[in-house]
């Protein structure tokens, strides 16, 4: 089974970045025990004042997926949601490198 990545792409409302990014890293412990997640990483834009990276990487989809089902996540991201202007991002395959 191939590992899933993603960059995901997180535009706060409009000086809500800091109160988004906070409730997001303050909630990491619902991901840390996470089966399947290798790495949950949250990022600032440093051109972007409202924007945030979250880049991803799951031992699976099926991971990823499950994940989304998980009702601690599912909670947070209602939590979260007044707080997000666009929500995007990429899925990636990786293929190795420093960390991998």
């Amino acid at each position: 089974m191939s590992k899933f990545a993603m960059f995901g792409k997180l535009t706060a409302v409009p000086g809500k970045r800091e109160e988004l990014g906070g409730m997001m890293l303050a909630s990491s412990d619902t991901l840390s025990g996470m089966e399947g997640c290798i790495y949950y990483i949250i990022h600032e834009a440093e051109e972007e004042p409202d924007v945030l990276w979250v880049t991803e990487l799951w031992e699976s989809k099926e991971a990823h997926a499950a994940s989304l089902q998980n009702e601690q996540v599912r909670e947070l991201i209602g939590r979260c949601r007044p707080l997000i202007a666009e929500a995007g991002g990429i899925k990636v395959k990786p293929l190795g490198g420093k960390g991998f």
